[in-house]
């Protein structure tokens, strides 16, 4: 019987396991050594499920679940929990997005606002770029009359290692349309601190 050939997947799980057992080697340790004999390829798995979001189209994920409605008030969604990883050290920052945005004749299911994080937060990412890449799928894919995106996240870059500050947050926000307006990113923002 003739063998199945390797998956695309599969080579890059493998081509990754082969690359940790280097760094693992560089680092001083020995990757036969029983603690750490299945530590590449769990990893690789791992590296591949964490960057997921690079094979996943977050308009298509929005526009999977288009519904007419005359509905034209603010829609929130807050409290979406995601983790992420930093670009610039490869170590994860994680917390909450908040989403709201005005419809202009089309909603898109609730649940799929909380897929389109997981689909940016699961590639490499600063979180200011997160912010604006989620604030624009929404735009794009629903067209509303605006959107606004609000982040908030510790970062284990700046907790771990550097300037170790346990407790610092980082919030970014970013708004389109009708969230230019003051008001209307006032009224925003007093939903997502009224507690």
């Amino acid at each position: 019987m003739k063998e199945a050939s390797a998956t695309p997947r599969q080579e890059q799980q493998e081509a990754l396991a082969t690359h940790y057992a280097d760094i693992l080697r560089l680092l001083g340790e020995d990757p036969a050594r029983e603690g750490l004999v299945k530590t590449p390829v769990r990893v690789a798995r791992a590296w591949q499920e964490l960057t997921r979001g690079y094979d996943e189209d977050p308009i298509a994920i929005l526009r999977s679940a288009l519904f007419k409605e005359s509905y034209h008030n603010m829609v929130v969604v807050r409290d979406i929990e995601f983790y992420s990883l930093c670009e610039h050290h490869l170590l994860p920052f994680f917390g909450k997005v908040h989403i709201a945005y005005i419809p202009n004749g089309e909603i898109t299911g609730l649940s799929k606002l909380a897929r389109i994080v997981d689909t940016f937060s699961h590639r490499l990412q600063v979180q200011e770029r997160m912010t604006q890449e989620i604030a624009h799928c929404i735009q794009e894919a629903l067209n509303p009359m605006g959107v606004m995106v609000v982040v908030e996240a510790r970062h284990l870059c700046m907790q771990m290692r550097g300037v170790a500050k346990q407790n610092a947050y980082t919030t970014t926000m970013h708004h389109i349309g009708a969230f230019e307006h003051a008001e209307t990113r006032q009224e925003f923002l007093a939903q997502l601190y009224r507690d």
